[in-house]
């Protein structure tokens, strides 16, 4: 089953010992499909000068996994990929070198030959833009490389890495995404989700992404959880830059930020698609929390169902655009992909539901309705004067404006500009466009929790 909007490039491509994908542009190399066995210089940890090497070639435009396997298998390693293409004649002699047996693909483009023949005499800048951008090198030979992302069909043959990837050799790995421009509840949702999972011990992985990426991830930090994020560029062109002091918190708490590709190279809509098949690669199962008819994060879910990953997705109003795409998905993919219809029963279906500590019945089947051990609004609040929490609780109920917010709380309009302007002091609250939403660890509070108990 091919996964839906699945890039031409990949489709051209089938189980490959590298797994480049397509080049930096996203146009792919034209080589067809990748070769079925690893050259042994990428399956084994590579010494500095491969690893270096690779890191170079990793940023040559269109260089894609069929001709650099090729070169490999022929030249030996990458070291000497850069050594022969730093020489005379170099270009033409990478040409020849890629050059198939049976001739049953077509020799690397001479505009490829002459970009690996300038990054090779060019190595140092290259190396010094991978140094300045505070990243290493995890390649596939590597400890460090994540398991999972060795099960799918095209594994990269490195990952530009800041912080640790420790977290994704836990027992469960979920992936959260869904559309960049979430609705309020959605973006909720999407927070206690996050703090879900984060407090029954499972790693989130995410692509950094404005909306509900970035909703996932808060809460993991928020929860002081470590959280993995893949990027569609570059360390140094990290899209998008609003989320720059997001990506800094996740490594600094124990976490990730991750690319595939070289600390230079620019996002671009090739590069996303190929972003979520590691999203995916990386996890165990994903979960999409509201998606346009068009959204990236169906790709993100046609891959879960391409490698094999449990598929979930949370189900929205017919009316809505921002759940066009999930009750599609749940539609075309019945049997297949799983809905969601609760953050206890989603646990279950994880096999979180012992680490989550919740009620269940004599027979060991979940309680249908209890909820997980989230805080109230109270609870985040506790110590805070009265307006505040009432209006942190009209926020997580749904209240947006400052109207509605006047309605529920039935306090003065000063009252909750007031209370509104303390809770963005605490980075509990933000204002988007007119509109305000809940934050941090009031966007995780569950508006089911009571409070007395919480």
């Amino acid at each position: 089953m091919a996964p839906l909007h699945e890039p031409a490039a990949l489709r051209a491509g089938g189980l490959g010992m590298l797994g480049v994908g397509v080049g930096p542009d996203g146009s792919g190399s034209g080589s067809g499909a990748l070769p079925m066995a690893a050259p042994a210089s990428l399956g084994r940890r590579l010494g500095d000068a491969d690893r270096e090497a690779l890191a170079v070639l990793l940023s040559v435009d269109g260089l894609g996994p069929l001709t650099l396997g090729r070169l490999v298998d022929c030249l030996g390693s990458p070291a000497a990929i850069l050594e022969v293409a730093a020489g005379a004649n170099g270009a033409a002699t990478l040409m020849e070198s890629s050059k198939p047996a049976d001739g049953e693909w077509r020799t690397m483009p001479h505009k490829v030959a002459d970009a690996i023949a300038a990054a090779a005499g060019d190595r140092a800048r290259i190396l010094d833009e991978v140094l300045r951008s505070g990243v290493q090198v995890v390649a596939r030979g590597d400890a460090e490389y994540p398991s999972r992302l060795l099960e799918i069909d095209i594994p990269p043959p490195a990952l530009f890495v800041r912080g640790s990837l420790r977290s994704l050799s836990v027992q469960h790995v979920v992936a959260v995404v869904g559309t960049r421009r979430p609705s309020p509840a959605g973006r909720r949702i999407a927070s206690r989700i996050g703090a879900a999972l984060a407090r029954a011990g499972a790693t989130v992985v995410s692509g950094l992404a404005i909306g509900i990426d970035g909703a996932a991830h808060a809460a993991c930090v928020t929860e002081q959880v470590p959280t993995v994020a893949f990027i569609g560029g570059g360390h140094a062109r990290l899209f998008p830059k609003a989320h720059d002091r997001l990506a800094d918190a996740i490594v600094d708490g124990g976490g990730a930020v991750a690319s595939e590709y070289a600390p230079m190279v620019e996002p671009s809509r090739g590069t996303f698609p190929q972003r979520n098949r590691l999203i995916s690669g990386a996890s165990q199962a994903v979960i999409v929390v509201e998606a346009g008819a068009r959204s990236g994060a169906l790709v993100t879910a046609s891959w879960a169902l391409e490698q094999g990953r449990d598929c979930f997705l949370v189900p929205g109003s017919i009316d809505a655009p921002t759940s066009a795409g999930c009750n599609g998905f749940l539609r075309d993919w019945h049997g297949l992909a799983k809905i969601v219809s609760g953050i206890p029963q989603l646990l279950d279906d994880l096999g979180l539901l012992a680490e989550a500590a919740l009620p269940q019945r004599g027979d060991g089947r979940i309680v249908v309705g209890s909820t997980v051990r989230l805080p109230s609004a109270r609870a985040v609040l506790s110590g805070r004067d009265a307006a505040q929490v009432a209006v942190a609780e009209a926020l997580v109920h749904g209240a947006v404006t400052v109207d509605e917010l006047v309605a529920v709380t039935r306090l003065s309009v000063g009252a909750v500009l007031g209370a509104l302007t303390r809770l963005e002091a605490a980075r509990l609250a933000r204002p988007i466009h007119g509109r305000y939403e809940p934050i941090g660890a009031l966007a995780a509070a569950d508006p089911a929790a009571d409070p007395a108990a919480a």
